[in-house]
């Protein structure tokens, strides 16, 4: 799906984006989505257990380039203080790039987006912990 160089762009877009935010960003990369993008992003949100962090502001990118598909889903800390449409101009950022084939450059720029979006909400503080891993989840 992805190369060793496109992993690495994106852990890094993760880190840059979470250096502005104490909010944590995962990103899950699927083969294929048969079904509803935010259906299996919260199935995976809760399996990665991305619900833990301290102060529940956790944001998971899923999405299935191939297919055309992304959510984003924000833990509760988020999702409580936002506005329903909160993640739409980063799902359409994203949409753009992967209909040109330009799959991990939309994925950064829609880590990229998050980041933006979340540090007023959860600026970064002195005494930052990054709680997940930056590292890009490829699930087949």
């Amino acid at each position: 799906m992805l190369n060793k160089e496109e992993l690495g762009k994106i852990t890094e877009a993760i880190r840059s984006a979470e250096s502005h935010t104490s909010g944590e960003i995962r990103v899950c990369v699927v083969k294929q989505c048969k079904g509803d993008p935010l259906e299996a992003a919260f199935i995976k949100f809760h399996h990665l257990k991305m619900n833990n962090t301290h102060l529940r502001n956790g944001v998971l990118i899923y999405l299935s380039p191939s297919d055309h598909k992304v959510a984003i889903l924000g833990d509760k800390g988020i999702n409580d203080a936002v506005r329903n449409d909160f993640w739409d101009d980063a799902l359409e950022e994203m949409l753009t790039c992967f209909r040109r084939g330009e799959t991990t450059e939309g994925i950064c720029k829609g880590v990229g987006k998050v980041g933006e979006l979340i540090k007023t909400l959860y600026p970064v503080s002195e005494n930052d912990i990054n709680e997940l891993s930056d590292e890009v989840i490829l699930d087949e």
